[in-house]
């Protein structure tokens, strides 16, 4: 029992931050159309900015700072960055009407960003000290990471908190209706241009606060990104790529699928059974579990 509680919390932890990625990535492409595959960086910039601003890099230990700081820090870079792609990498590529130019461009920032923080920060890996402790939690006899919990209970915060906004306030409608029908939303008096900077900003800032909540489960460094962003895109398809509360199905499903798999099975194949339920995922429902097929009248 023990063993199969922890497994099932740490599964559902990491599944969640893939959710909060799927959510980044489905903010943006529903307002624009296009996969903002700068994401996976977006969170590693999460972490490092919270590492930077909260650790000490040569002794390892906090600097004494309130946590409320690298979190203002990881919102404040995560905007500008936001802002930035959408202006320079986005913006330009959908005025030449290019297809494919907005994905591109993005996957160009993103990796321009990881050059530069292993440049400028570091190539090695640090640890980051949770702010909630590292003793575990005793649940039915289970040892439980107080920052597991930390991260299932923010990331639904968040998903809950942004799908009440997307229905609750003027803004998110707009949100809404740039989706639905981006024509018909400006002859409604909508600024797309500003509905979709906004978007890219909001979904900057997600995914900097999912770096920054599993930098302590993991290991800091440049590249911490690139393996989640991918499983998250994986996540979002499973979900639904216009589908919020779909995105935490598909988290939970995948971080399950990879717990158990490396438990009962082979850590080498953890990464298998995930990518295979996608691939099944897209031959019978091809619009994700909680996607709707889209009728367009002609």
């Amino acid at each position: 029992m023990a063993d199969f509680v922890q497994l099932l919390v740490s599964g559902v932890s990491q599944g969640m931050i893939y959710a909060l990625l799927a959510v980044a990535y489905n903010i943006t492409f529903s307002t624009s159309r296009t996969i903002n595959f700068a994401i996976g960086n977006l969170l590693m910039m999460g972490g490092v900015v919270g590492f930077s601003l909260y650790i000490d890099m040569k002794t390892g230990q906090p600097l004494g700072r309130s946590f409320i700081i690298p979190f203002m820090g990881v919102l404040v870079v995560g905007s500008i960055l936001g802002a930035f792609i959408n202006k320079f990498a986005v913006e330009p590529s959908r005025r030449m009407k290019s297809e494919y130019g907005s994905a591109l461009a993005t996957l160009a920032v993103g990796i321009v960003l990881r050059n530069l923080v292993e440049r400028r920060w570091s190539t090695d890996d640090y640890k980051f000290l949770s702010p909630v402790g590292d003793s575990p939690i005793r649940i039915f006899g289970a040892g439980v990471y107080p920052q597991e919990v930390l991260i299932i209970a923010a990331s639904i915060f968040i998903v809950v908190a942004l799908e009440t906004f997307k229905s609750k306030t003027v803004l998110g409608r707009s949100i809404q209706a740039i989706s639905e029908d981006r024509v018909t939303a400006s002859l409604m008096g909508i600024n797309p241009g500003f509905i979709v900077g906004f978007s890219f900003i909001l979904s900057a800032m997600i995914a900097g606060v999912a770096g920054l909540l599993v930098a302590p489960i993991t290991l800091v460094s440049a590249t911490m990104g690139t393996v989640i962003g991918i499983k998250a895109y994986a996540v979002s398809i499973i979900g639904g790529l216009e589908s919020g509360y779909g995105t935490i199905v598909g988290g939970i499903i995948l971080g399950l699928c990879e717990v158990f798999t490396a438990r009962f099975i082979s850590s080498g194949y953890k990464d298998t059974t995930g990518f295979v339920f996608l691939i099944l995922i897209i031959l019978l429902r091809p619009n994700g579990i909680f996607g709707r097929k889209v009728v367009r009248k002609v």
